[in-house]
């Protein structure tokens, strides 16, 4: 337990992993101990094989768990390694020659342009919750930003003035987006509203976005909130915070952003992580190809 203690210290203090990623980590680790104590009576994870793990891999899929959350415990359970790695506990990895699980790869279809713009005119702001829920909308879909990034968003983050938006984002960067004149008007027009509930409640906080109770928003409330105007215009499966960054990204590249540019304002670290926001907008360019250049028309 104590190996696995210290891994957690270190994703936290080194890695500056958020919050939620740590918690994710720890609770497959712990699993898995769980199996190898049970199983195979083995307490210490640095004393493991592979021929352990890959029971436990089996176990998992013929328990119903997709590749994709296998692969994902998997990863959890290669970063432990590598830290026993760096540490010099263990010489070798168990997982060295592991290779990961076939997945077949999941599309997710962004938002038009017109049922964004459709449900920002179906909400009449004419109220405080009318007001924050439009804002929500908004925000996410002009920023990019996640969902946990607007929820943890305070006053001190906002500067309408330079129309930016300073915050601490995923793996505790700070990160600095730009906002548009109708954005900063949609969050004068909240903050009015807000400052009327707190009035109304005796309340004072630095919270951004809050419940009818001055509480701070929660993610099942924007993910509901979302899900339920999106069902009026949209017959999408998915609808949620993340297809919302998803449309902005696709949005962006689609009217000309370099890739470069759109890492940036979603705050990755890597290219790779911005490419898959290119595939919408590949898809297209295949279908005005298809149809306007000539050579394909004549072999119609």
């Amino acid at each position: 337990m104590a190996s696995i203690d210290k891994f957690v210290e270190y994703l936290r203090l080194e890695k500056n992993y958020s919050e939620n990623t740590v918690i994710a980590y720890q609770n497959d680790l712990l699993k898995f101990r769980k199996f190898v104590e049970s199983q195979f009576q083995e307490s210490e994870l640095k004393n493991v094989n592979y021929s352990i793990i890959r029971t436990w891999i089996i176990e998992l899929s013929e328990g119903g768990i997709s590749n994709n959350s296998i692969n994902r415990k998997i990863s959890s359970l290669n970063a432990f390694y590598r830290f026993l790695l760096k540490t010099k506990t263990i010489k070798v990895s168990p997982l060295v020659k592991h290779k990961a699980l076939k997945t077949s790869k999941k599309i997710q279809v962004p938002f038009s342009k017109s049922e964004i713009q459709e449900v920002l005119q179906l909400i009449e702001v004419d109220s405080f919750q009318t007001s924050r829920d439009r804002l929500l909308i908004e925000l996410l879909y002009v920023t990019g930003m996640r969902r946990a990034e607007v929820i943890s968003l305070t006053l001190g983050n906002l500067n309408l003035e330079n129309r930016t938006l300073k915050f601490i984002g995923k793996r505790n960067k700070e990160r600095v987006v730009p906002i548009i004149g109708t954005l900063v008007n949609s969050i004068k027009v909240y903050l009015n509203f807000r400052e009327k509930l707190l009035q109304s409640l005796s309340k004072q906080t630095d919270v951004l976005f809050l419940t009818e109770k001055a509480k701070k928003v929660y993610p099942t409330l924007l993910y509901r909130k979302i899900n339920e105007v999106f069902s009026l215009v949209s017959t999408k499966t998915k609808k949620s915070p993340h297809v919302l960054r998803h449309s902005f990204a696709t949005h962006l590249l689609a009217n000309g952003a370099n890739l470069q540019e759109v890492k940036e304002l979603l705050g990755h670290d890597s290219l790779a992580s911005t490419q898959v926001y290119t595939y919408n907008d590949i898809n297209s360019l295949k279908k005005v190809y298809g149809k306007s250049h000539p050579r394909n028309k004549s072999e119609k």
